[in-house]
């Protein structure tokens, strides 16, 4: 199973009904190489609980979805016990960064962000739907007919 190194970098966006972040993973292969994967983290209030990892590969786009009290969680404290974990650390330059430990039967990935950027990431979707009131922004009867429809 290949293993690679990331660290992350870039820019946010708002729009109506969340954030986008567009982040450049430099990946770094066994050899020593970086390599630049465009990706982008979302958080959408349609989705409350969910953030979006979008990784834009030249083979084509390989999403990843996580809970976002596991993201903010792991801003401080080791966090998740399945595909994907998130912990703090501190990068070879004694920064503050937080470690993304991506794993699937394909293969597995480490990511690394600076803690600030992905505080303001959070901080931003706490804006959009505060902590604790995720369920108010779910429409249940919209899921209700989705799920019924797809049993028919």
């Amino acid at each position: 199973m290949e293993q690679r190194t990331v660290r992350l970098i870039g820019m946010r966006r708002s729009h109506q009904t969340g954030i986008d972040q567009d982040i450049t993973l430099a990946c770094v292969d066994p050899w020593g190489r970086s390599v630049d994967v465009p990706t982008t983290m979302s958080y959408d209030k349609t989705d409350p609980y969910a953030v979006t990892l979008t990784f834009h590969a030249g083979s084509g786009d390989v999403v990843w979805m996580m809970a976002r009290h596991l993201l903010l969680q792991g801003l401080t404290s080791p966090a998740g016990e399945g595909d994907i974990k998130v912990y703090p650390s501190i990068d070879e330059d004694a920064r503050a960064v937080t470690v993304l430990d991506f794993s699937s039967p394909n293969g597995h990935l480490v990511g690394q962000a600076p803690t600030r950027e992905l505080q303001e990431f959070v901080a931003e979707s706490i804006a959009v739907v505060p902590v604790g009131t995720e369920s108010d922004f779910l429409d249940l009867d919209a899921l209700a007919e989705a799920l019924l429809s797809s049993a028919a």
